[in-house]
């Protein structure tokens, strides 16, 4: 039954997107009006119903005459920015070229996303949140839980955008305002060209393949500033591409002169020797180190909480200042991932892009982040925890690293109906849906 109630679902939901395509909001009204027509109109000697029936009939299917032959030799170009802002509105531009020897007016620009219906495979095994206080009914069928899988796959909306006049031979050029609902990539696979008939009910429509992609970075939050206490620590080795103002550092090579060197770094001797001015290299040894720590160890993918969590991972990486200091982001997915930024070694873009493809870690215990984190713990300065619980092996977690003597900040995001923190004034506790709020509370 279930693959059956799928089936249906996936049916309706499609026949729902090409009705809603092909007819216009005048022609839906007609299609209204022209049911009630047959309804009041079946005894043809009481009522004139049959009359306005075959009236509307009759627009109707001249209106969808004459959007069978629509052939506009559109060329169409998407020029996209390199990332938008999950919850901010973006704008990006359409260039469309018309080459057909009849000019084009009165064109709508439809973008054709991804499609958001979910495989049998998630429909069986993803729960909506609060799915288990529906009724019966609903458990068994799983159409709320269909619905919400569509609305949480839907990476954007994009409205219906107006072409303007393309003379022939010309391009015109549009601005379209994008909404992104969620991070993560968010694929196009083209556009729609619609042109509604004289009468405005029905809709020509011409698809053009046009696959792109564009990267929806997570929500971020307004954030204090963070009192970062620590000192700099000795970073084995160095960091070779880190810039050396104010630390300790190690020589390393002699290499010729580049415009810019300080002149007291310039290597007299070899100068002498060789005729042309050579300079000392040298590589950092002492740093000012961060580690900013995501839990990603969410019991579903879906998770309120853990979408939360990445926002304010997020919030908090772009309020650091790195100009002076290294920040480490460190996660677990398929493996312990480390990602730096700071001082030259990238910037807080890359790491807002690393947080877009963040995904829940369901296959390994929380232990895996622990020991990913002590083995660094030497060349750290201080650590910022995002956890999505405060239980025992989070709580040991955290213990053993001001234990250690490492400064620790943590941030723990819960859902609405989750438990707060036994000890609240041991960690900043959010909840998922109010975060704004509390940070700006602290």
């Amino acid at each position: 039954m279930k693959r059956f109630w799928y089936r249906l679902f996936r049916s309706t939901a499609s026949f729902q997107y090409r009705f809603g395509r092909r007819f216009t909001p005048a022609g839906k009204l007609v299609l209204g009006a022209l049911g009630a027509a047959v309804v009041i109109g079946i005894d043809t000697n009481r009522t004139v119903g049959y009359q306005a029936f075959t009236f509307l009939l009759a627009l109707l299917l001249i209106a969808l005459a004459w959007s069978l032959p629509f052939r506009g030799r559109l060329t169409v170009r998407r020029v996209l920015p390199r990332f938008v802002t999950a919850g901010e509105a973006a704008w990006y531009r359409v260039v469309i070229q018309n080459g057909a020897a009849a000019p084009q007016r009165g064109l709508v620009l439809l973008e054709n996303l991804a499609d958001p219906r979910p495989s049998f495979e998630e429909f069986t095994s993803a729960r909506e949140p609060g799915e288990e206080r529906r009724n019966w009914f609903d458990r068994t069928v799983g159409y709320p839980r269909w619905d919400w899988l569509v609305a949480r796959n839907q990476g954007a909306r994009i409205e219906a955008q107006p072409l303007p006049p393309l003379p022939p031979g010309d391009a015109g050029e549009v601005r379209v305002e994008l909404e992104p609902v969620r991070r993560g990539r968010l694929d196009f696979t083209g556009v729609t060209i619609a042109r509604p008939d004289p009468f405005g009910l029905v809709n020509a429509l011409e698809t053009l393949r046009l696959p792109q992609s564009l990267l929806v970075l997570p929500k971020r939050y307004a954030m204090p500033d963070l009192a970062l206490p620590g000192t700099r620590k000795y970073q084995p080795g160095g960091v070779a591409l880190a810039s050396s103002v104010g630390d300790s550092e190690e020589f390393v090579a002699l290499r010729d002169y580049r415009p810019g060197d300080p002149l007291r770094r310039i290597h007299w001797k070899s100068l002498a020797r060789v005729g042309k001015p050579v300079v000392k290299e040298y590589q950092a040894e002492f740093f000012v180190r961060h580690a900013l720590v995501l839990d990603t160890f969410a019991a579903s993918e879906a998770s309120d909480a853990f979408e939360e969590a990445v926002s304010v991972a997020a919030s908090i990486a772009c309020s650091i200042q790195t100009q002076d200091a290294l920040l480490d982001l460190l996660f677990v997915g398929p493996e312990a991932y480390s990602f730096t930024a700071g001082r030259g070694l990238g910037d807080t873009d890359r790491m807002l892009e690393v947080l877009a493809g963040v995904r829940a870690c369901r296959d390994k215990p929380f232990r895996t982040l622990h020991h990913a984190v002590l083995e660094r713990r030497a060349s750290l300065s201080s650590v910022i925890c995002v956890l999505l619980a405060w239980d025992e092996p989070r709580r040991a977690f955290v213990g053993q690293l001001r234990a250690l003597g490492t400064p620790v900040h943590v941030f723990v995001v819960t859902d609405k109906d989750a438990p707060a923190p036994a000890r609240p004034d041991e960690v900043h506790h959010l909840v998922a849906g109010a975060v704004a709020e509390a940070l700006a509370r602290l």
